[in-house]
């Protein structure tokens, strides 16, 4: 694995290879790499001539300058992983490189994706996102991009910066990869204890718990239940929603036909996750049922709604 901390003589070194016809792919990080990110890289090397990593904690994409503080950095491990995983190329730029100083700030007009959902909760970080991965693009010029589902809707809003800038790099979104308790990959684990990912793995029942219970008509019911139910387990909920999958625009009622992604944000204790699922209509007999997932917040409902407590 090369490794370039300066972005001249990265560039200098894919368009030279871009020039002979091979194929670049491009998985963008903040580092404390897992195994969703080698995902990504596997599915890069499989698809591509030259697999290009990159680590970046951006600052700008913290709204919260304590998260940017506490955010892991584990620098030695994730480039043993990316080696062992056989990734060619790891871009390490300073701050400096990525952000020279007196360069002028760039809006970017990503429409209503800014403000609802993330970008609401965290106002600004839509834009941080949009002016890293931008640069990153303009440097390594990479045939696709490679993003996690997670992050949903980072994902949609990359695809709307490359269309913005007519950007010729293809995004591939990735299914997210879980642990076997469902909880989603993210860096952000690494800040919970033992306890709190087992806790944190409810995310995942709830979304499932939507998923199956999901019926056509007012999604009025099956949110609160989702919210109320994760809130008794001990989070403080940020959203639970079921959106169009292309606009991310939030439905209310459901005709039981169209593609839904039930999306989900909660803090635990005072690590936020984020997490989501999609919803497609399937025949019946294709349809698997985790019964522990669904008695546990069925039984939540039907105690929240006996007799005695109305």
């Amino acid at each position: 694995m090369i490794l370039f901390k300066l972005s001249s003589h990265l560039s200098n070194y894919l368009g030279n290879e871009k020039a002979t016809g091979k194929k670049i792919g491009f998985v963008p990080t903040m580092g404390a790499l897992h195994s969703g990110h080698i995902s990504l890289i596997n599915t890069c090397k499989e698809k591509n001539d030259i697999t290009v990593c990159s680590i970046f904690i951006n600052p700008t994409q913290f709204n919260n300058k304590e998260d940017l503080k506490k955010y892991p950095v584990t620098i030695e491990h994730d480039i043993d992983l990316l080696e062992k995983a056989g990734c060619d190329v790891l871009f390490l730029p300073e701050v400096i490189e990525i952000y020279p100083a007196r360069e002028s700030k760039v809006h970017y007009d990503i429409g209503q994706l800014e403000n609802i959902m993330e970008g609401k909760y965290r106002p600004g970080h839509f834009q941080g996102v949009c002016q890293v991965v931008d640069k990153l693009l303009q440097i390594i010029k990479p045939t696709t991009l490679y993003l996690g589902q997670k992050d949903y809707q980072q994902c949609l809003v990359l695809e709307k910066l490359v269309e913005l800038k007519h950007i010729q790099t293809k995004v591939e979104i990735c299914p997210t990869e879980r642990e076997t308790s469902g909880l989603a990959m993210s860096s952000r684990n690494m800040r919970l204890t033992a306890t709190e990912k087992q806790q944190a793995s409810k995310i995942y029942e709830t979304l499932t718990f939507i998923k199956e219970d999901i019926k056509a008509g007012s999604l009025h019911d099956i949110k609160k239940k989702a919210s109320d139910y994760l809130t008794s387990a001990g989070f403080k909920v940020d959203y639970v929603e079921l959106a169009d999958t292309k606009t991310l625009i939030t439905e209310k009622t459901w005709d039981g036909k169209k593609p839904l992604i039930a999306l989900i944000a909660a803090y635990l204790n005072e690590i936020r996750l984020i997490d989501n699922l999609m919803i497609y209509v399937l025949p019946f007999h294709h349809i698997t049922t985790q019964s522990h997932t669904h008695s546990n917040i069925q039984a939540f409902n039907n105690k929240a709604i006996q007799p005695s407590t109305i």
